[in-house]
């Protein structure tokens, strides 16, 4: 009786009506749906669950069993300590954000996670409600640290993660990346070094050259981070002005520091006088329990401040970020007024009237779910279509994974061989300010998923296999 049961799921996957990681019909669905009794579905679930097919998640059902990914290991046996450098592989940076508008094109190279889940309907609905109030002042300009309402709401959150936070505190930016530049000019100048986890994200690292600054890469753990014994040694070896780091989650690996070592981390710092520019962007983007804590609750001498926006969870193109300056407040305030003089009120007040109704948190918690869905989905995906050899991180939050290909492959080298078959991703070079990680790439998994999805993976899958082929093919040629 049970075997139709099974029939009926491998006919499913035929048909690609289930993937990898995606949940199984009910127990009691599927009894209504063959006329049969429950216990008979059940033990067909657990005779596909015996040949590996299906796997049982207590609380929640049966799962379609992903493809085992070879998964990333923490640390590599030896890394070497890194010198200061100035920024490497400019034209690469260039050509992952012109690929991310060209037309046709699946964009796995971009870090967008609302696309997995977008609030644009409700954003709209209160932004009509917010212009038909404010009339002519939508046009005008607005205070200089932003609207204080949206501060209210944003020291309002910082409090109940036991942050001491006011209105006053924070600095509303034009996005995440001016908090940073804001936070990085009130600490540093040209010339200086600042440490920055490698890899990392490459705006940071565009922004540290912009500002005539040198780059120190520390090595930075698949699991959380940094690590301290490797930031005392960096800071014993050189005249580090300031660490830009991500200790939440960090972008493009996932890693996320336990509150315990992000308060060692700050000690250390603070114990040299070394402030911390934390970008908190993915702090909300989390697969655990809890919210990471923010780095500047453990901070005693103010020296931390926090970079924050809206990009990566509620709207990218409202351009809306936040920095609380900790005991450079006073330096933050004058340079934001030489720098932008405001930020566009519209987009505040529509944000501040998401958090205040309650929709922003509700969107967060579909968010989260559906991106890790999309993790456990992709990675399968990955691990299907990729050489064996391929292995692929297991972030613990955020929307991108990052891929180790063999030690001969150069990702940068079929880049835009993808882009004519309609598909982008970031190649590993332009995460580091020295261009090491040659050899890796980062795939995004926030968006909304389809069959052009998988199509681009298996895409990027083949060109990998092909590379890989002209290698050796080239390495049995010169042996000839």
């Amino acid at each position: 009786m049970y075997q139709q049961v099974i029939d009926f799921i491998e006919h499913q996957k035929k048909i690609g009506a289930l993937h990898p990681g995606d949940k199984l019909p009910s127990l009691r669905k599927l009894s209504r749906q063959f006329d049969i009794s429950v216990p008979t579905v059940k033990q067909a679930y657990i005779e596909l669950e015996r040949q590996g097919q299906v796997c049982a998640k207590p609380q929640s059902g049966y799962y379609l069993q992903a493809m085992q990914a070879r998964t990333l290991k923490p640390r590599p046996a030896k890394w070497a300590q890194c010198d200061p450098v100035e920024v490497q592989g400019r034209s690469m940076i260039e050509q992952v954000h012109a690929a991310v508008h060209l037309p046709n094109t699946v964009a796995l190279g971009i870090s967008n996670p609302i696309q997995a889940h977008p609030p644009d309907k409700a954003l709209a609905r209160l932004m009509r409600s917010v212009l038909s109030k404010v009339s002519e002042k939508a046009v005008s300009y607005g205070p200089v640290t932003g609207d204080a309402k949206l501060r209210m709401q944003l020291a309002f959150r910082y409090q109940d993660q036991g942050v001491e936070t006011n209105p006053d505190d924070i600095v509303i930016t034009n996005g995440a990346q001016e908090a940073l530049s804001i936070a990085l000019q009130c600490v540093a100048k040209r010339g200086d070094i600042i440490a920055i986890e490698s890899p990392c994200f490459f705006g940071m690292i565009e922004l540290i050259e912009t500002l005539g600054m040198k780059a120190l890469e520390v090595y930075t753990c698949t699991e959380d981070g940094v690590c301290v014994e490797d930031l005392a040694e960096a800071i014993n070896q050189h005249d580090i002005t300031a660490c830009l780091f991500s200790t939440a989650i960090n972008n493009p690996l996932g890693s996320m520091k336990t509150d315990e070592q992000r308060q060692a981390m700050v000690s250390l710092l603070e114990q040299h006088d070394i402030p911390l520019i934390e970008d908190e962007v993915y702090s909300e983007i989390y697969f655990t329990d809890n919210k990471p804590k923010p780095a500047q609750l453990y901070s005693e001498k103010g020296l931390v401040m926090t970079c924050s926006s809206f990009s990566k969870t509620a709207a990218p193109g409202y351009r809306i970020g936040w920095l609380l300056p900790g005991k450079f407040e006073e330096q933050a305030k004058r340079i934001k007024r030489a720098q932008s003089a405001s930020t566009p009120m519209l987009q505040q007040w529509t944000l501040n009237e998401y958090l205040l109704s309650g929709d922003y948190d509700r969107h967060l918690c579909v968010l989260r779910k559906t991106l890790a869905y999309n993790c456990e989905r992709m990675r399968a995906l990955i691990a299907e279509h990729f050489p064996p050899e391929v292995c692929i991180s297991k972030p613990l939050g955020g929307s991108v994974l990052w891929l180790r290909c063999q030690s001969h492959v150069k990702t940068g080298e079929f880049f835009q061989q993808a882009l004519t078959q309609g598909v982008s991703f970031a190649p590993g070079a332009i995460f580091s300010p020295s261009g090491k990680y040659q050899n890796y790439m980062r795939v995004s998994y926030g968006v909304q998923w389809g069959e052009d999805v998988e199509t681009a993976v298996k895409v990027l899958g083949q060109l990998v296999y092909e590379y890989t082929s002209k290698q050796k093919t080239a390495q049995l040629m010169e042996k000839q």
